[in-house]
């Protein structure tokens, strides 16, 4: 056998293979650069979703809607609303939402939703507004006028009022609603071991707040979603269908207590993604 012969055959074979070496690692790159970019642009497109509670609630009472939204790819983050007052509530809303770059979906529960009627006003990241069991006023209307609008509301007898130092002086009036109450007003579908704690840690409102008048109504120039809860006994749900109807919000109406986000996140969530869905391309 010649040898020069079978070292050239030999040599031609390695420079055929590593040819072909290179041809799959250059694919290889090329697809995961292709995946990269596509990833990339997913997750641009998707809004940012704010979330904000009412009274008698803190941010965790969005956990189930949060890990669904984290699920579907969606940043999320829920602040604390202070509860102290509706004009200095969205006045805090406001600022913190010029920390969040990109669209937002801006979704408040119960008096949350009053908060971010006020605070979207003039905000023009927030490109959708989403109403949970919550309160959208008109200019002049505050959520304890709203709430005794229909009847079926049962909220007030099952109030304990505390009483705490304003900063300039004088008194305010913290309302928690009592522990033994919790459970039947706020969260009927939830079940016990879960609404005890929420009965524990709930964040009280100041009975101002509830009072206040709204100023803007940010419902007029955003499109809105709204989520009806028909067995909630905290707003009626006469009261959450009067409000979505003149704010001509895409509605949908579901069994539940006040408390939906924590009963029935998966639903809550649906309604977030279809008003989060609209926001593409802008």
């Amino acid at each position: 056998m010649n040898v020069s012969s079978v070292f050239r055959r030999t040599r031609k074979r390695a420079a055929v293979v590593g040819a072909l070496t290179g041809v799959a690692a250059l694919a290889l790159s090329v697809t995961a650069s292709a995946d990269a970019t596509t990833k990339h642009h997913t997750s641009e497109k998707k809004p940012t979703v704010v979330l904000v509670h009412g009274a008698f609630a803190d941010s965790s009472s969005w956990n189930g809607v949060i890990k669904r939204l984290k699920q579907d790819g969606y940043p999320v983050v829920a602040p604390a609303n202070p509860l102290r007052g509706l004009k200095s509530d969205a006045e805090y809303l406001k600022a913190f939402l010029k920390s969040v770059q990109g669209p937002v979906v801006l979704a408040g529960h119960s008096y949350g939703g009053a908060v971010i009627t006020e605070a979207a006003e003039n905000e023009p990241n927030v490109k959708a507004l989403v109403y949970i069991a919550a309160f959208a006023p008109d200019k002049g209307e505050s959520a304890l006028e709203l709430s005794n609008k229909y009847p079926g509301g049962t909220l007030g007898p099952t109030l304990n009022s505390v009483p705490f130092a304003l900063p300039g002086g004088g008194t305010g009036s913290d309302l928690y609603i009592k522990a033994d109450k919790f459970h039947d007003q706020f969260a009927a579908d939830v079940p016990h071991q879960i609404s005890d704690l929420m009965a524990a840690t709930q964040r009280p409102v100041a009975a101002t707040a509830l009072e206040e008048q709204a100023t803007h109504t940010a419902w007029k120039a955003i499109p809105s979603w709204n989520l009806i809860t028909t067995q909630d006994l905290n707003i009626p749900a006469a009261a959450q269908r009067f409000m979505a109807q003149r704010a001509h919000s895409h509605t949908t109406e579901i069994r539940a207590s006040h408390a939906v986000s924590v009963s029935r996140p998966g639903a809550v969530t649906r309604v977030i993604e279809q008003a989060a869905r609209s926001t593409a391309g802008h």
